[in-house]
């Protein structure tokens, strides 16, 4: 077998043309293009193993993954061009780097950064079609930072989880913080936690902005989080607005 040696990555892309960060058999993915670019610059196709996944319609600013790549064929630096030179525009990678083989992108990381773009007036720029939730109506604030505040601390958010078709092993996350902040229409909300489920992020938003326009009390989310096993989150932000940040290790 031929020697090896492990690149880690660090990746952005614009999500909108892609059906998420997952291969699939019939879905034109962030992953499948990574490997067909591989495949063209060194003539192998090789596994690339993502941070975790994106959904379709999401972003990434600082996404992580890492490959085995025949060891002495190129400098991490003469990679990352190389493949920048072949990979779709919406599709670069910032940073590229050898790193020990204990290194695992998904299961070495000890927490993430995401962050959702909302635009709240009446008309939605153009230049943020596919790239932000447009709410028209007046959103409450205070009342957004306050829901923010909840979900801090160490909680089951198995109310704030969509179903991947598998067990979770476990429900529990710890998050860091929530904060929401605002200029002029564009209001960002950033979430840094341990871990997050399936959709949890675009849950957590919807639940804060039903709350935000007053359709929801929020006790509906300090419910959620004491009783997961009885209720759950009804509505899912676009995936439009969400970015992962970062990965941390």
């Amino acid at each position: 077998m031929r020697e090896s040696r492990r690149l880690k990555l660090v990746i952005s892309y614009d999500g909108r043309d892609f059906a998420g960060w997952q291969s699939q058999r019939h879905g034109n993915t962030v992953q499948d293009q990574l490997e067909t670019a591989f495949e063209r610059v060194c003539g192998t196709r090789l596994a690339v193993t993502g941070a975790g996944r994106t959904d379709a319609g999401v972003h990434a600013v600082g996404q992580c993954a890492h490959v085995d790549v025949p060891a002495g064929q190129f400098p991490a630096e003469r990679w990352l061009k190389a493949l920048n030179g072949v990979l779709p525009p919406a599709i670069r990678i910032l940073r590229a780097g050898f790193v020990g083989q204990s290194f695992h992108a998904r299961f070495s990381a000890k927490g993430k950064v995401y962050r959702y773009r909302i635009i709240n007036g009446a008309v939605l720029p153009p230049l943020e079609i596919g790239r932000a939730w447009h709410v028209p109506s007046p959103l409450d604030r205070e009342l957004l930072g306050r829901a923010a505040k909840l979900f801090t601390g160490r909680h089951d958010f198995a109310a704030f989880a969509a179903n991947r078709r598998k067990e979770e092993r476990s429900t529990m996350r710890t998050v860091e913080y929530v904060r929401a902040t605002g200029r002029g229409k564009l209001i960002e909300i950033e979430f840094s936690a341990d871990g997050f489920l399936y959709k949890m992020v675009r849950m957590m938003v919807g639940e804060m902005v039903r709350c935000a326009l007053g359709k929801e009390g929020l006790e509906s989310i300090e419910l959620r989080l004491e009783r997961p096993s009885r209720t759950s989150a009804r509505f899912v932000a676009p995936g439009a607005g969400l970015y992962l940040v970062r990965v941390r290790y």
